[in-house]
């Protein structure tokens, strides 16, 4: 396997151990024994435990931010915010994804993992505002919405059979945005 291989290989172990564990819950002596080489070799390749878990967050923060990017392209206020509502609604089948970033908010009591996380979401924020030309109110509910899909990844929720999950999994349109201003909020 070239070294390129075999880093996608510990990174996606690596993003299934963090995603379930945390940062401080994960064991690379358990990313090492599934990827078939030594802890060692993980930490020249990545340097520390935290260098690992920040690479695999900053990931999965960019993989949203991107994904939203690219299906507002081109598209302004509520129609961008819409399609990336949509993209970001198919953002559960990747799950891993959604539990790395909460799992980076649940280290942030770490600096350097605040510090980055605070980075990762100021892209986020600034993708979702700068995106569609929509003011922080609106920008601030719509990402609101995106953390609770969040949270419903966390808890499994395609797998629950209950009015609460079927009203959590429920698309937002964009329409509902539309009365969220600065204006109407004061």
């Amino acid at each position: 396997m070239s070294g390129t291989e075999r880093r996608a290989q510990v990174l996606a172990i690596a993003a299934k151990e963090f995603a379930e564990h945390g940062l401080h819950g994960a064991s690379t002596e358990a990313i090492a024994r599934e990827a078939g080489i030594t802890q060692a070799y993980i930490f020249r390749m990545f340097g520390t435990k935290k260098a690992l878990f920040l690479e695999l967050v900053q990931a999965a923060f960019e993989r949203v931010s991107d994904g939203m990017r690219d299906a507002g392209e081109g598209k302004t206020g509520l129609d961008a915010l819409s399609v990336m509502g949509a993209q970001y609604f198919d953002l559960p089948a990747d799950r891993t994804g959604l539990l790395l970033q909460l799992q980076g908010f649940a280290a942030c009591g770490d600096p350097e993992v605040r510090d980055s996380v605070r980075a990762c979401f100021a892209r986020m924020w600034g993708t979702a505002g700068d995106g569609t030309g929509l003011d922080p109110v609106t920008v601030k509910t719509f990402l609101a919405f995106g953390m609770l899909l969040n949270a419903g990844a966390a808890m499994d929720i395609e797998q629950v059979d209950a009015a609460w999950a079927d009203g959590v999994r429920t698309r937002i349109q964009s329409g509902l945005f539309a009365h969220v201003t600065t204006e109407t909020n004061r």
